[in-house]
């Protein structure tokens, strides 16, 4: 019987048998990961040795020192175009309300310009002309105005010298067609009363399809006509 346990045992039918280590699982667990660590460290230390021998990292950082500076360099000069263009387009908006401006002044001056020239054209005809007439009628002007309107002025004057006040009514009239027909117009001048001279103005609508071919103005005192004129247009 002992014979067949001890053949069990060293035979093949013998029973398997487990060895287990007495050290606790944590401290097991401690011990791989300082394995892990180190072997991390060899593997770091071999790779950052092996890029030092391929010389991968010679002159990385005179490299990064270089392209911060050129870094620094193309902001500054987008700065300077920045504020160059800001500058750029301060000086043109500047200079567009300086046109608006030149352009303002120069209609304003033109306007004054014609004026002026109608004022002299007015005031040329204050010459005194032989005759020796109380009143006349110097200058008569008319002009017809988007064909819509039409503008009229008068210059009267009494060419005499220490002339006397006078005191009267002025006629304006125009003729021309309406339709294809004789039409007429009669357009209130006003009073007067002046000494030496005066310019009366004024502005008329006109009917549609009306065509004015003449204008006429006269210088009524009482029941009697001082001076009378007339233009074609």
């Amino acid at each position: 019987m002992r014979f067949k346990l001890l053949r069990r045992r060293l035979t093949i039918s013998a029973p398997r048998m487990a060895v287990r280590s007495a050290m606790p699982w944590p401290l097991r667990w401690a011990v791989a990961a300082i394995m892990l660590g180190f072997c991390a460290a060899i593997a770091l230390w071999a790779f950052e040795f092996g890029k030092s021998i391929a010389g991968l990292d010679s002159g990385a950082k005179e490299e990064l020192v270089r392209l911060r500076a050129d870094a620094e360099k193309l902001r500054f000069e987008r700065d300077k175009a920045q504020s160059v263009g800001n500058t750029s387009t301060s000086l043109l908006t500047a200079e567009k309300a300086a046109q608006e401006r030149l352009a303002a002044q120069i209609k304003t001056l033109e306007a004054e310009n014609r004026q002026l020239r109608d004022d002299l054209g007015f005031f040329e005809r204050l010459i005194p002309a032989s005759g020796g007439e109380a009143v006349a009628i110097r200058g008569l002007q008319a002009e017809v105005l988007a064909g819509t309107q039409l503008k009229w002025q008068v210059l009267l004057i009494q060419p005499v010298k220490n002339a006397a006040e006078f005191r009267g009514r002025l006629e304006v009239k125009l003729a021309g067609t309406l339709g294809g027909k004789p039409w007429m117009m009669d357009v209130p001048g006003g009073t007067l009363q002046f000494r030496q001279y005066r310019r009366v103005e004024g502005m008329v609508d006109l009917p549609q399809q009306a065509v004015v071919k003449n204008v006429s103005a006269r210088v009524v005192e009482g029941s009697v006509t001082r001076a009378a004129q007339s233009i074609p247009l």
